[in-house]
């Protein structure tokens, strides 16, 4: 595993991406701290100023910018760049470009999944893969926008094969719900609801994080597996759901622990 540094600003990653962006260069721990030195000269920042504003010790700071990481945890290391607006990234190397590929298939995997079960339990949806946009200046990819003719309801689908960070994954998916109406008119449709689904392939891993913010994902999307599958047949008013997904029969199903929202917007 490496560290990768970069100067504050937004993030240009791809979707699924694991390697960093081509015009970002690799870093080792002394490149490492050779930027945070560079950062905080240019700053006109002594050691002790900066140790200060990271809540970190002067040592420490001598340490990270002679390259000696080691022993220091990602916390510490992520409190000295935040406070130069310096953006630590993590990204895991493995058999060269390997684990892109084993990554990019499983999401393939799971998308196909989902594909297949609307084509066959839902056939009334048609479905758009990997939908990008680009609004007044706010990029991405929808990985499927579904469109219910009969209903005129929208359908946006998020496919995650690993849960990362709970609160990156409910802004932006907020981001993209709210562009939908926007994505839809370029399609030609114009919906009268829009609605939003995550949907999180099986696993250990999964599960644990799904529960450990129980209360958080509740609160962004109130409606599990058991009440997507009944709203997809009759898809009256706007939901937002988050359900895992059974790979072995196909269809969503409802995490662990989960409560389903008593409330359903209009």
């Amino acid at each position: 595993m490496a560290i990768a540094g970069s100067t504050a600003g937004p993030s240009r990653r791809g979707k699924r991406r694991v390697s960093p962006d081509r015009h970002t260069p690799r870093m080792d721990d002394g490149r490492f701290g050779s930027a945070i030195r560079a950062v905080r000269h240019r700053r006109r920042w002594r050691q002790r100023d900066l140790a200060v504003r990271a809540g970190v010790s002067d040592v420490t700071v001598s340490r990270i910018e002679r390259g000696h990481l080691d022993t220091l945890s990602l916390r510490t290391l992520r409190s000295v760049a935040s406070a130069l607006d310096v953006r630590v990234d993590l990204f895991a190397r493995w058999r060269a470009g390997d684990l892109d590929r084993l990554l990019n298939a499983r999401h393939s995997a799971l998308h196909d999944s989902v594909a297949a079960w609307f084509r066959d339990v839902m056939p009334e949806w048609e479905l758009a893969p990997e939908v990008s946009f680009s609004i007044l200046g706010e990029r991405g990819v929808i990985d499927i926008v579904a469109w219910h003719p009969g209903r005129r309801a929208l359908l946006i689908i998020e496919l995650k094969t690993d849960i990362a960070d709970v609160n990156e994954l409910v802004g932006t998916f907020d981001r993209k719900r709210r562009l939908a109406w926007r994505v839809a008119k370029e399609r030609g449709w114009v919906p009268t609801t829009v609605s939003g689904w995550v949907i999180v392939a099986p696993g250990r891993t999964n599960r644990a994080r799904i529960a450990s913010h129980g209360a958080m994902l509740r609160g962004a999307f109130p409606f599990d597996g058991r009440s997507i599958r009944s709203w997809l047949l009759d898809p009256v008013g706007s939901i937002s759901a988050l359900s895992t997904w059974s790979q072995n029969r196909g269809g969503p199903r409802a995490p662990a622990r989960r409560v389903r929202g008593a409330n359903q917007a209009a």
